[in-house]
């Protein structure tokens, strides 16, 4: 349920040839998509004059099918299928079935409940695609599909861990999209195949060019590799959206332009808002990538607005998604009352998918009530969480519940914890009195918790008692090392506003320094920072 979980993966075995499927333009377009303009790589050099574009046979009417993949609208597919194949070749309609399910299977990863309907489609699509081969073995086309089925299938068996067989696929995908080129030189979309597998076996890591070895293939060319599929994005027009979205893995690991992928994510979101893949994928970049808690606690909680206003395809699994992501991002931010509402959402709801989704909220849910030192609670929760593990558990649910059952958190930072979340509600209701008396308990009880240390200065701070809240948020500060980056952020900027406020201006403009550029936190807070910055300077 994690991105950085699978993306590796793909590398490992992409290298030895590409996960070439298909994309789509605009239904009611009369041409292709116009893809998101990106920034030109700097790696560009002339290059001759390209061929006229092939266009496939029936191309149109596969374009407007896989519209409905991309936006995850399947209950659709079937009736698009069918009115596509006739101006289609059937091979094609073989190859968008096995396509979509595996779109389907992506959404929930974990979940294997479509995994033989997947292989028995997939495989079907491979074996007519051959045999249109060896009719027909001058047609592009026949050679394409072939590649675009092996794709298919290659994806899915490195999702599944099938490292050799996934290897054997990619050599089969490298030969049928060089045939295929071979045979029309202007079928743009297949040169993102073959880009793929030159980028790929350029830069993948020593496991993958061993198993390149064993299959007796060329190494790799990143620069042209990278060109290739950019000439497939801007040109093509069955592989837009998968370039875009194989796109952003490659610039999310390998170049490291977690923007650029972040804008290809976005781009196909605002493309295809139905489906929920990509803004949980951005979600998850923004968490594990950007460390920004806040920015991804804002996407989930667009998802989870698409998802209860039924915006988004597959509404339910979305929402529940989205609410595991968002009391992810709560709990890092110290604001466990509102993670408690999300995970109760979900263990009410008794949610099958995603998998192993009602077992995870169970666990949360425990480790919630533990951090507020409602210990009973927690155990029927961690109680539930192994009754809901299912059989593969792939997050290590029952491992994770039976060690919190064994060990109890300390009841002293518990109480200090819980003081402290209940101090900065009063705080939020403007009730000094009670927000100081629970939070100079909290501080007490643990001397050591920034949160609760910015907290109790953000309350001296509204009694005007400046030297005070400086002292807490200096605290705050000097923790930094267990403080959430968005807490510490805002712990630098309020400082930095009364040292500004007593006449420090040297210690206010390096606190504004440090808050406008904190890797981590918050976007608001850079900001203001910024702007207080550019009013000093002045």
């Amino acid at each position: 349920m994690t991105l950085p979980r699978r993306v590796p993966a793909v590398a490992v075995v992409v290298a030895l040839g590409c996960s070439t499927v298909f994309s789509d333009p605009h239904p009611e377009s009369s041409g292709p998509r116009r893809p998101v303009a990106l920034q030109q790589e700097p790696l560009r050099r002339s290059v001759p004059a390209l061929p006229p574009r092939y266009a496939l046979r029936g191309e149109d009417a596969l374009v407007r099918a896989y519209e409905f993949i991309l936006d995850s609208r399947f209950d659709q597919v079937d009736a698009e299928l069918r009115r596509a194949c006739g101006p289609a070749p059937p091979e094609a309609c073989n190859v968008l079935e096995a396509t979509a399910l595996w779109w389907q299977i992506q959404l929930d990863p974990e979940n294997r409940g479509l995994d033989a309907a997947f292989t028995a489609s997939v495989e079907r699509a491979i074996r007519m695609a051959e045999e249109w081969t060896e009719r027909a073995p001058q047609d592009a086309e026949a050679w394409f599909y072939l590649g675009g089925a092996y794709g298919a299938r290659v994806q899915w068996r490195v999702l599944r861990g099938e490292k050799i067989s996934a290897a054997r696929d990619g050599k089969q995908i490298k030969e049928a999209m060089e045939q295929a080129v071979a045979l029309e030189p202007g079928l743009d979309d297949a040169y993102f195949g073959l880009g793929m597998y030159k980028y790929y076996a350029d830069v993948a890591p020593a496991a993958a060019r061993f198993l390149r070895f064993l299959f007796l293939l060329p190494g790799g060319d990143r620069k042209e590799g990278l060109r290739e599929m950019l000439r497939a994005r801007s040109r093509g027009r069955l592989v837009q959206g998968e370039a875009d979205y194989q796109l952003h893995v490659i610039y999310l690991w390998y170049e490291r332009q977690t923007e650029r992928a972040i804008e290809l994510l976005r781009a196909l979101q605002a493309h295809y808002p139905g489906n929920p893949l990509y803004l949980a994928s951005i979600a998850q970049i923004q968490d594990a990538y950007q460390h920004d808690v806040v920015a991804s606690l804002e996407t989930w909680q667009l998802l989870l607005a698409a998802a209860r206003e039924q915006r988004a395809n597959n509404a339910a699994l979305a929402e529940v998604q989205a609410r595991l992501g968002a009391a992810r991002m709560l709990e890092v931010l110290c604001l466990t009352d509102d993670a408690l509402e999300h995970l109760k959402a979900v263990t009410a709801a008794k949610p099958h998918a995603p998998y192993s989704s009602l077992a995870l909220a169970h666990l949360r849910l425990g480790e919630a009530h533990d951090r507020l030192g409602a210990r009973s609670p927690a155990l029927s929760s961690y109680r539930a969480a192994l009754a809901a593990v299912p059989p593969l558990d792939p997050y290590d649910v029952r491992g994770q519940a039976t060690a919190r059952i064994r060990h109890a958190p300390d009841p002293r930072h518990a109480e200090a914890y819980r003081l402290s979340l209940d101090g900065w509600r009063r705080l939020e209701k403007n009730d000094l009195p009670g927000a100081s008396a629970a939070l100079e308990r909290a501080v007490t009880l643990n001397a050591q918790d920034p949160v609760a240390r910015y907290r109790l200065g953000r309350v001296l701070q509204a009694r005007r008692e400046d030297g005070a809240a400086l002292a807490q948020f200096d605290l705050s500060i000097r923790h930094g090392r267990t403080c959430p980056a968005p807490i510490l952020g805002n712990a630098h900027l309020e400082a930095a506003r009364l040292h500004e406020r007593l006449g420090h201006k040297d210690e206010a403009l390096s606190a504004y320094r440090i808050a406008s550029t904190l890797f981590g936190a918050s976007d608001d807070t850079h900001a203001a920072a910024a702007r207080a910055l550019a009013r000093l300077s002045r």
